[in-house]
């Protein structure tokens, strides 16, 4: 059994998978506000990065969800089952650029963790392309992460 967070323990590649259409869901919103509201000297660098990370996220929430409709699973498709499923939480609209960044990064840093308790999740159950799927998110959010805490310095 796979532990992800306090809310709740992952117990089958559905519900992990599912727990990711959440928070991809999520941080898709996250970043729309983040893209929409960033203010200061950093404005144009980081609007075009958040549109871009956006953009992303979108594919790979779409690429866990009709992973999960192959394995004959049922992805949430509301706004309510996102936020009851997801490890991460929503902005709260008052981050400055700075926390803005420092908040996709722990984001990302927690998605990354759970895919990565994904892929052994997946190699004990033999399903290798859920596998292959979680280690490819997992190195492009790592990616990500490095760029993000390049930028903070």
């Amino acid at each position: 059994m796979a532990k992800t967070s306090s809310k709740s323990k992952t117990t089958t590649i559905e519900q992990l998978l599912n727990q990711e259409v959440a928070n991809l869901n999520v941080l898709y919103v996250k970043l729309h506000n983040f893209h929409w509201y960033v203010k200061g000297e950093h404005f144009f660098t980081l609007h075009a990065k958040f549109e871009e990370l956006y953009d992303d996220i979108t594919a790979k929430m779409d690429e866990v969800a009709e992973r999960l409709l192959t394995i004959k699973g049922s992805p949430a498709a509301t706004m309510k089952e996102y936020l009851e499923l997801a490890t991460i939480q929503e902005a709260s609209g008052s981050e400055d650029a700075r926390k803005m960044v420092q908040i996709l990064i722990e984001d990302f840093a927690t998605v990354a963790e759970e895919m990565h308790e994904g892929i052994h999740l997946a190699e004990e159950a033999g399903d290798h392309p859920t596998g292959d799927l979680f280690i490819r998110i997992k190195s492009d959010l790592e990616k990500h992460m490095w760029m993000l805490r390049s930028y903070l310095g």
